[in-house]
């Protein structure tokens, strides 16, 4: 018989959707579904075509369950608030067991799971999110309100935690980590392309106001006969924001999968972030995944990509057009083997299953509770 039944399950709150960009929360809650039966609760859908407030249940992906509450359109925050803790109480009603475990990536999710417990509360901090545009008025308060109440708080990058941990002394640092086998894909493709006549540059990853895209049209103008391809789906500025040139692509969205192929084509990695309140506490995951696929890059000074990729020599850091035309024409001219040993050093300290499993450890200790899976628990089958 197999331990599928007997899981102890895992319910995660997330502000993201689960089949968009693969980042953080799909690369821990993919791992936990080897232990735990892991449902991902997402924010709601709201929508003029919706009747009545149901919930949406996405088939399985990577052993995730995905819940989708969708709702009317019109009603205020405390009204979907209501409806979605209806919703969410009806679906824990038809389980076996309370989940052993609530995660969070969105506050927000307090104002309709404080009547909820389990063996250990987890607040997996991955962004400044009331930094963000369009953040609500409320997010800070309920932010507050989720570090009282959580066991254990994982920080995504330094800066984060080191905001995070004057609030709450659980605080962990969980740096952005790398999946590196799947991005080293990049490194032979790169070498069974033909030369390119002219660099292409590339970058990977939400579009939004983080990114400085001034910098990019200055940086595009700078070297018309390099080509800047911009990969990624545009979320919340409008189309019309994007500097339009002969030599930039705006490729949309590009599946994890296919990322590896992708960067194989690239001689430069661009990070273009914008230095405002939205970038101050950020830890790009792509940072180490740039890394992994060979690809030399050049990031804006974040300070999370500075230190430790900058002080390191593994990033070129640079703050204007100006500068990330020197450093791609730099990058350009230097062979790579001493860089890439470098860079394989330093990757072959982390890796998300590393990371996982000491986050597995550290819930297990934060919790005290037997029913969370042990050392042995993967191998029980009987």
């Amino acid at each position: 018989m197999t331990r599928h039944d007997s899981r102890s399950i895992l319910l995660c709150f997330s502000h993201l959707r689960w089949g968009f960009v693969w980042q953080r929360p799909q690369h821990l809650l993919s791992r936990a579904a080897r232990d735990y039966r892991v449902l991902f609760f997402e924010e709601a859908y709201i929508g003029p075509e919706i009747e009545a407030p149901f919930l949406y249940r996405a088939p399985p992906s990577e052993g995730v369950e995905v819940i989708v509450p969708h709702l009317p359109a019109g009603g205020d925050a405390r009204e979907n608030d209501a409806a979605v803790q209806r919703l969410l109480d009806a679906c824990l009603g038809e389980l076996e067991e309370a989940p052993a475990i609530l995660w969070y990536y969105t506050p927000e999710a307090i104002a309709f799971t404080r009547h909820l417990d389990a063996d250990v509360i987890v607040y997996d901090c991955m962004d400044e999110l009331s930094a963000f545009r369009d953040a609500p008025p409320r997010l800070g308060e309920l932010e507050q309100e989720l570090l009282q109440r959580a066991d254990l708080v994982t920080c995504g990058g330094r800066t984060l935690f080191e905001e995070k941990r004057r609030h709450h002394p659980g605080a962990h640092l969980f740096p952005s980590s790398i999946d590196a086998p799947h991005f080293n894909r990049a490194r032979a493709l790169s070498a069974q392309r033909s030369l390119h006549a002219q660099p292409v540059l590339g970058y990977f990853g939400v579009i939004d106001e983080r990114l400085d895209l001034e910098l990019v049209a200055a940086l595009a103008d700078l070297r018309p006969q390099w080509t800047i391809e911009m990969v990624g789906p545009v979320v919340k500025i409008p189309e019309t924001a994007l500097p339009l040139r002969p030599n930039i692509v705006w490729s949309g969205h590009v599946a994890y999968a296919d990322l590896p192929e992708r960067l194989a084509r690239w001689d430069i990695g661009l990070m273009p972030f914008a230095m405002n309140e939205a970038t101050r506490c950020i830890s790009p995951t792509k940072t180490p995944e740039f890394l992994a696929a060979g690809v030399p890059v050049i990031s804006t000074p974040v300070r999370d990509v500075v230190t430790p990729y900058g002080d390191a020599a593994l990033v070129a850091i640079a703050s204007d057009a100006e500068a990330f035309a020197e450093a791609a024409a730099r990058l350009l001219r230097t062979p790579k083997g001493p860089w890439l040993a470098t860079v394989d050093a330093f990757l072959a300290t982390t890796s998300w299953d590393m990371t996982y499993e000491n986050l597995r450890k550290l819930m297990r200790s934060n919790s005290g509770i037997a029913r969370l899976p042990d050392e042995n628990a993967a191998m029980a089958d009987a």
